[in-house]
């Protein structure tokens, strides 16, 4: 049960509101808002995704720029309200096309009236798209995406080669081409985040592959979908040693530890030919989540070495190296690196005629900072810091910096190597040839290398 809903903009504007309950004060997007501001500039990390203040609990989820929140003086589950917001915040984009500020004001209407459905006196009534339509009567006022700032994991796909229509994420699920036309197509997106901790050696300690197959669909009708998989796909262990189980990354098979489906998927022949069956119901959902321990080859690669240089002065190393093909290129490589808390100052050399990289001393958390715009395949890319100290460090220099903790996005790549091998679609007549497009793409969750 909550009290309060509402959508703040990075300044802090309170651009969606709705009080259910009028248990809070009506000040509580101001003070939730100052909290985590202070948050951060009192040299922390960010603020965490549920706070208390005054009897008050405050949930939070940060969703392409705007925060979504939610405030009540009861005590609820944090995991239930925190996914609420997350399927809120996908609603509206289903059916605004773009979430971003710009949208949510000029849809200020259709907002309130999906709100009003989502939830009735601070209970939840429904999240699913598909049944909203029969309530919401509204029709969403299109905003340009060209001009939006590329946001998000779904944003990745409108860069670089013309591997589909720019504007095939960002549409309404109830707006039609202009014309009344609706195109139909439908999209699935294999998203996986690796989490990968590397020894002060090099070697790999542990390995993890969070993915989900995502799906969105504009086909009319709802016809039935077959989605194949990989032939030597494989569920569990299977009984096998963790010799052998380890032994397999050069197989060639895909060995996921375990998984779960949609409610809308029939698993009639997945056992025989990995085939999936369904009807996708409107909107953006998940088919499949699924973890893997399975090794794989890592995208990257981090080397890092730290020495004393003198009085009161030290250099830093750091190497990394792109470990996929060279047609593959990652983009908002960010690397950072605590440094000892006697860090006064830092000065950095990159490797001569670089471009698109930037480098920075945060001095109130005392880190290093490595930004790469994108990231090729197969390429090295060297960083040295000089630091200096205010006073002798007490003990030794590795204990006191470190570890180098990672994040990117590599488009259109998996390293779990799970593929989508077709996609049917059930045809109405002869000439009925939908467009489908299945993309992929990988990023960092936890990827850690210890000094």
């Amino acid at each position: 049960m909550i009290s309060q809903f509402f959508v703040l903009s990075q300044r802090g504007d309170n651009i969606v509101f709705r009080d259910y309950r009028g248990e809070v004060a009506k000040g509580s997007a101001e003070i939730f808002f100052r909290k985590v501001k202070f948050w951060k500039e009192d040299g922390q990390e960010e603020a965490p995704p549920v706070f208390n203040v005054d009897g008050v609990s405050y949930f939070h989820v940060k969703v392409v720029g705007l925060l979504f929140v939610a405030t009540t003086r009861v005590n609820v589950s944090p995991s239930l309200v925190l996914e609420l917001l997350q399927r809120i915040a996908r609603v509206i984009k289903d059916y605004l096309g773009v979430l971003s500020e710009d949208s949510l004001r000029k849809n200020f209407v259709l907002v309130y009236e999906l709100l009003d459905e989502v939830i009735d006196f601070g209970y939840m009534q429904t999240t699913s798209t598909e049944v909203l339509k029969s309530y919401i009567f509204n029709e969403p006022i299109v905003v340009d995406a060209a001009r939006l700032q590329p946001l998000g994991p779904a944003a990745i796909f409108m860069q670089g080669t013309k591997r589909m229509p720019g504007t095939a994420i960002t549409k309404s699920v109830v707006a039609n081409e202009p014309g009344g036309r609706k195109r139909e197509e439908i999209f699935v997106d294999i998203i996986e985040k690796i989490s990968v901790t590397f020894s002060s050696s090099g070697y790999i300690l542990t390995s993890e592959i969070d993915g989900t197959i995502q799906m969105k669909s504009y086909l009319t009708g709802n016809p039935e979908i077959r989605l194949a998989l990989n032939e030597d796909l494989s569920i569990g262990r299977g009984g096998e040693s963790a010799n052998d189980y380890r032994s397999s990354y050069g197989s060639g098979a895909v060995i996921l530890d375990d998984c779960n489906f949609h409610e809308s998927v029939r698993l009639d022949s997945f056992d025989m030919d990995r085939t999936l069956a369904l009807v996708p119901p409107d909107g953006e959902f998940p088919v499949m989540n699924y973890r893997m321990t399975q090794e794989f080859k890592p995208p990257f690669h981090i080397n890092c070495l730290i020495e004393e240089a003198g009085h009161l002065k030290a250099e830093v190393i750091l190497k990394v190296r792109a470990e996929f093909p060279s047609n593959i290129t990652a983009n908002t490589v960010v690397l950072e690196m605590p440094l000892p808390k006697y860090t006064t100052r830092a000065s950095f050399e990159l490797e001569p005629g670089v471009t698109g990289q930037r480098t920075d001393f945060k001095g109130a958390n005392k880190k290093l900072e490595w930004d790469l715009e994108k990231f090729v395949g197969g390429v090295e890319h060297t960083l040295r810091a000089k630091l200096t100290f205010s006073q002798e460090l007490h003990a030794n220099i590795i204990k006191e910096a470190g570890p180098v903790s990672m994040t990117f996005t590599i488009p259109m790549y998996n390293v779990s190597r799970l593929q989508v091998k077709y996609l049917q679609i059930a045809k109405k007549s002869s000439s009925y040839n939908p467009y489908r497009w299945v993309r992929y793409v990988t990023q960092a969750n936890s990827y850690v290398a210890r000094i």
